[in-house]
């Protein structure tokens, strides 16, 4: 679910010039005006992604951790506008298929980044969801810790977290001042989170964890537990104190200023910035109130499946069904561990499933870990964490433990398909396998395409038998409706005036999730605008494409080849998705033709 997947995407096979730890070199042969361009954008984007870079083997950068400052940012929109300028220059009629879209994914993400530094919301640096202090906190799960050299360049990272740090407060004291702040409506507990990252001991936070490692072998005993010493010192003296500072400043400082309203629309020049949301998310031209319309169409056919699925348990209405899942206890566990134990056993029995549906499986694996506490009750139901091949990192499907009275066993079906197989991790560790540019392999992520695909794996849950009972399938329904209920609630609340309560109430009375997901995912959808627009609109442009092929081929339409073509581009935006599986459905016809 996490849109962040774009800044996780962080590692392949390495090739001889990344395992040197110098910059990579150009992976076509032939000289071309598009490939140097191609290159040295590669090359530019692992300098101002420091953290990426590293867990993809480049070690040039091993001594940086993110620039936030609005100057970086300013300097990183001006290269990226002269990328963009030099692509312009070069006409389309001399490239071939793969290199008009390589152009014209590398131009979408250009002008994408442009277009947002354009607007004072870029001084809006966290959401309910996500904010610089998480992702640090985040950052040891996606580095390699074998060697001495990884553990300095670990301990010298930790130590630049206060200019970070700094960097941020001071953006968003200046974001306060212009008017640019999150609503009073998702703040609740917010700062709360912030120091729960760094309470108890020093060795008890996730920055300690990679000292809990075996021993490096490169490193004496001795060096060793005066390392461990240097990072219990580091934490304790050094990020801990930043953490307090940042809770502090939120707690006493911004949530006092805090917006009254919750839509995009109160914020400056916000309906504008919204339609660049829209369009970023989507990649679609489509407009909020179009895509209103098409959110209440889909909620209310949504809404007859769920009629009939309660019908045939037995339930008088969907409502009934429903009250009964959100409050039998059969359907919640007590322990953290049971929940995780289920989730895990879920994703196997999925595993066991996928060769029926494609001809290429990944060759990474994935585990189940916990949604970490400091963050868990305010976040959604899980989400996946991208793996690291060069730096010997898997995949990981994050489970919310928390509140175990709203997390529900039949919605796991849906919920594994979507976060792990056939959903993220597929799509995710596959994109990092492709033969594909660097770029399209590590830095490219349109939602539309990356949430469609996963949201399109729970609608292929169906095919696959994962809801063999009335209340696994009335939670695969229950979900698309969630899909289907952000259209008309992001657009209601950023477009059309909708409060937080309306939004909560509308969610309530056509999905099935529980009180404690509807509010923290409403509180998502007003701190991230558009972005959860693009799951839906995402899985119907890849429906209709499963449809167009299957129309075009008739008997000879084979769905795990079809998939394998879904796949086989990474992401990119929906109308090159588009002519890519046009083009796909053509050789596939020509085939027939032949044979």
């Amino acid at each position: 679910m996490r849109s962040l997947i774009a800044a996780m995407l962080l590692a392949t096979v390495a090739s001889p010039a990344l395992s040197q730890g110098t910059t990579p070199q150009p992976q076509a042969t032939a000289s071309t005006p598009l490939q140097k361009v191609i290159d040295d954008h590669w090359r530019w984007w692992l300098s101002v992604n420091p953290v990426q870079a590293t867990g993809l083997g480049v070690r040039d950068y091993d001594d940086r951790i993110d620039d936030l400052s609005l100057a970086a940012r300013d300097a990183r929109a001006k290269a990226e506008q002269g990328f963009l300028t030099r692509l312009e220059g070069i006409s389309d009629s001399g490239l071939d298929a793969d290199a008009r879209t390589n152009k014209a994914v590398l131009s979408w993400m250009l002008a994408d980044d442009i277009e947002a530094n354009r607007h004072g919301e870029r001084m809006m640096l966290f959401t309910t969801y996500y904010g610089w202090q998480q992702g640090f906190a985040d950052m040891a799960d996606n580095l390699p810790f074998y060697t001495r050299a990884d553990y300095e360049s670990y301990l010298k990272r930790l130590s630049l977290f206060p200019v970070q740090n700094r960097q941020g407060i001071d953006i968003t004291k200046q974001a306060v001042k212009e008017s640019y702040i999150q609503p009073c409506s998702v703040l609740g507990g917010f700062a709360d989170t912030i120091t729960a990252t760094v309470a108890g001991k020093p060795e008890d936070t996730r920055f300690y964890a990679p000292f809990l490692r075996n021993r490096p072998r490169d490193i004496s005993q001795a060096d060793w537990a005066a390392m461990q010493g240097r990072a219990v010192a580091m934490i304790r003296d050094v990020v801990t104190p930043e953490y307090a500072r940042l809770h502090d400043y939120i707690a006493k400082d911004y949530v006092p200023h805090c917006r009254k309203t919750d839509g995009a629309s109160a914020l400056p020049d916000g309906a504008a910035w919204y339609a660049t949301q829209v369009k970023a998310h989507t990649t679609t031209g489509l407009t909020p109130e179009q895509i209103h319309a098409i959110g209440l169409s889909e909620v209310t056919r949504i809404r007859a499946g769920m009629d009939e699925v309660a019908k045939k348990a037995g339930y008088p209405s969907r409502a009934a069904f429903i009250e009964k899942l959100r409050t039998d206890p059969q359907y919640y566990v007590k322990t953290p561990q049971e929940l995780l134990q289920a989730a895990a056993f879920q994703a196997k029995m999925i595993d066991g499933l996928l060769p029926r549906y494609f001809g290429r499986l990944p060759r990474l694996p994935y585990g189940v870990r916990a949604i970490p506490p400091e963050t868990a009750e305010g976040t959604t139901t899980a989400y996946y964490g991208p793996g690291a091949p060069e730096s010997g990192i898997a995949g990981h499907f994050y489970v919310n433990t928390s509140k175990l009275n709203q997390r529900p066993l039949w919605e796991l079906p849906a919920l594994t398909a979507h976060e792990a197989v056939p959903g993220h991790h597929n799509q995710i560790a596959l994109q990092q396998e492709l033969d594909l540019p660097q770029f399209r392999k590590h830095a490219a992520s349109f939602t539309a395409y990356v949430e469609g695909w996963a949201l399109y794996s729970e609608y292929l849950g169906e095919e696959m038998g994962l809801y063999d009972t009335p209340e696994k399938m009335m939670g695969r329904l229950s979900y698309e409706m969630w899909r289907a209920c952000r259209l008309v609630v992001d657009t209601g609340i950023h477009a059309k005036g909708w409060t937080k309560a309306q939004a909560v109430t509308f969610m309530k009375e056509n999905s099935a999730l529980t009180e404690a997901n509807i509010d923290a995912e409403v509180n998502r959808y007003i701190s991230w605008p558009g972005q959860a627009l693009g799951y839906k609109l995402g899985e119907i442009r890849i429906r209709e494409l499963r449809a167009k092929a299957e129309a075009a081929l008739g008997p000879k339409f084979d769905l795990r080849a079809f998939h394998d073509a879904v796949l086989a581009e990474g992401p990119v935006p929906l109308d090159v998705l588009s002519g890519r599986i046009d083009a796909w459905i053509a050789a596939e016809k020509a085939k027939g033709a032949a044979s």
